[in-house]
């Protein structure tokens, strides 16, 4: 019998798009469609709610391949294998090498030696530094707040000598004079001569970075990923206008670039900001139409052509976990925020990724903390096979739109850039920080009103958690690291959790020697919104670290004050109906001496209620960190 070449679901006919809109708005029973479905990022653009296959036919670049020009599927040719990399704080070279050979031995692949401050290095310190480390089997790193162009030369002369001129050692230096300007205000113009000259001398060493561009410092600021993409290619123009201008071949100078990215809370937009970036960066190399220098080390795949190299145009990216949304109270949920944040990255097809031990924002990491970071990243090769696949978003019709629609108004906000005279201008003329300022104004205002939420910090806190240990005042404010020869005003780093936090540590230091404050919840009348209400005004008053005592739902006010009184309640809220509140607001009111009253809700007789002295109301739309911060000051003096 002859088999029957059977279509799957060819019963089926095809739905238009017109027809899917059809019945999701007969679904909406009248509501505007923008409004309930569409979501408007902070990025510039909207978000539909569905995508099809006919949102891909604009962009051409859905067509490419893995590792063919413009690089939008990543570099690789086959797998996504990316370096896994831990940062070592280096005090002591000899105590540095002897964590490195231990940290490779359970999953690290590339390392970070963190120097802080401007010692002088030898290369007997960097020969005791790699001691027993094979460079030609994992990834080096040194990052350094100065001395960076002789720390740059040390490791060369180390990797020419052990492993011989023209070696494949993959390795970094972070030298970022555009970075540093952005950090601490103060613009190095003799910088750029040292560079070019580094360049130069370290062309042989093929994977070799000298030059770096942080994006993660716009990041940690507050930026939107748009403003911390636009800025970060504009950084890197700058580097290649300033140094070919010089006199460097833009193949060069192209080929010394390393990206250093933040990575975020916003899953899918994260892998598009990776994507949006590659495809972006190789068009600016491609402007500055670089000689083809690779020799018979050439693999651009046949896409060299006319002396004009491509492979050069390919973008090295470095992901780190951003700072901005990590936080003090309950500090395991920050496990849960950098796993999804690593898992972004690699799905983006970042090359290497330091993931953020839980606890680095508020203390020195532990044994146990770093090794949680290290098997975060293990667990997505090992265990979910992450490194197996080329472009893992490919085709997602979603993905494939935010990838266009990142680099559309990341590439208009790199044009803002250029007309104002590239990077450092518009840094000068305070373009670029006041629009991160404004980006990170915004989002605290979300976060105050809770239209974001920061889990365990503005929203469903731990109830039981106190601080018992004394932190640094740091910890809780902006840090801004102004030079003395700042020139403008630098972008300050911080997180979004700071002003809760700063809040909530102030109750526990008041309840070390005092009464914790407390507030009861008078639960009466409508047993669906009372309790409904008790939950939102618990959750709402535990955020400043309060004491939250639910009543056990009363039939009468007399009882319910009575049990409030008896508790030592510092503020009574009233948890009722919008239509009872009329009748038991007033009534509690009057029989309460020293309790504050509040009321759960934002009724239709609040006017009523004013008039009668009724002064505080908390509800969805009510400014959480400010109505928290004005009962504190009451309570805590």
């Amino acid at each position: 019998m002859a088999e029957k070449n059977i279509s799957l679901f060819e019963e089926f006919p095809p739905v238009s798009t017109d027809e899917w809109m059809a019945k999701i708005e007969a679904d909406l029973k009248g509501r505007d469609f923008e409004k309930a479905l569409v979501w408007r990022t902070n990025e510039g653009f909207s978000v539909k709610p569905f995508y099809r296959a006919e949102d891909l036919e604009k962009l051409s670049f859905v067509e490419t391949l893995p590792g063919q020009y413009p690089y939008v599927r990543g570099n690789k040719t086959s797998g996504n294998d990316w370096f896994i990399r831990q940062d070592i704080k280096v005090i002591d070279v000899g105590a540095a090498n002897k964590k490195a050979l231990e940290i490779l031995q359970k999953g690290v692949n590339s390392l970070g030696f963190v120097f802080e401050g401007c010692n002088e290095l030898s290369i007997s310190d960097i020969e005791t530094l790699f001691k027993d480390i094979c460079l030609d089997a994992i990834e080096v790193n040194l990052v350094c707040c100065c001395k960076n162009t002789s720390y740059a030369r040390l490791l060369a002369q180390y990797i020419t000598t052990k492993y011989g001129d023209g070696a494949k050692v993959k390795a970094s230096v972070k030298i970022d004079p555009l970075g540093t300007f952005t950090r601490n205000g103060a613009f190095n113009e003799d910088a750029f001569p040292e560079l070019k000259t580094l360049v130069g001398e370290t062309t042989s060493l093929k994977n070799f970075s000298t030059l770096s561009v942080n994006g993660k410092f716009l990041r940690d600021a507050g930026s939107s990923i748009v403003q911390e993409l636009g800025f970060s290619l504009a950084m890197g123009a700058e580097y290649l206008t300033r140094l070919t201008e010089a006199g460097a071949s833009a193949y060069k100078v192209a080929s010394k670039i390393k990206f250093n990215f933040g990575v975020g809370p916003n899953y899918f937009l994260e892998i598009a900001k990776l994507r949006a970036a590659r495809l972006l960066w190789s068009k600016i190399v491609e402007a500055y139409e670089p000689t083809c220098e690779c020799g018979t080390d050439c693999d651009c795949n046949g896409e060299c052509k006319d002396g004009v190299c491509k492979c050069c145009a390919r973008m090295l990216i470095h992901s780190e976990n951003t700072i901005f949304n990590k936080t003090v109270y309950d500090p395991y949920v920050n496990m849960l925020r950098t796993q999804t944040e690593a898992m972004s990255a690699v799905l983006g097809g970042t090359d290497s990724l330091t993931v953020l031990p839980f606890n680095a924002i508020y203390e020195e990491s532990t044994p146990f903390s770093e090794r949680i970071a290290r098997n975060q990243q293990i667990l997505l090769k090992e265990e979910s096979h992450f490194d197996k696949i080329a472009d893992p978003a490919a085709g997602s019709y979603y993905i494939e739109t935010l990838t266009d629609s990142i680099a559309e108004q990341a590439w208009k906000l790199f044009l803002d850039v250029q007309e104002k005279g590239g990077y450092v201008e518009a840094f000068k003329q305070g373009f670029v920080q006041d629009m991160i300022n404004a980006s990170s104004a915004k989002i605290d205002a979300a976060l105050a009103t809770r239209r974001d939420n920061l889990l365990g910090t503005n929203q469903f806190p731990n109830f039981s958690e106190y601080m018992e240990k004394e932190l640094s005042e740091e910890v809780f404010n902006k840090k801004v690291c102004r030079s003395e020869n700042a020139i403008v005003e630098p972008l300050a780093r911080y997180r979004g959790a700071q002003a809760f936090e700063r809040l909530r540590a102030a109750t526990d230091a008041y309840s070390a020697g005092n009464k914790r404050p407390l507030v009861f919840m008078l639960t009466i009348g409508n047993l669906t919104m009372r309790k409904a209400r008790a939950q939102f005004a618990g959750n709402f008053f535990a955020v400043a670290g309060f004491t939250v005592l639910e009543g056990k739902g009363y039939s009468s006010v007399e009882e319910g004050v009575t049990d409030a009184v008896e508790a030592g309640a510092d503020i009574v809220v009233v948890c009722s109906s919008d239509d009872e509140y009329a009748v038991f607001a007033p009534a509690v009111a009057q029989m309460l001496i020293d309790p504050i009253l509040v009321v759960a809700g934002n009724p239709a007789c609040r006017e009523e209620l004013e008039a009668k002295g009724i002064k505080n109301f908390i509800h969805v739309r009510s400014n959480l960190l400010e109505e928290l911060k004005a009962f504190q000051s009451q309570l805590i003096k």
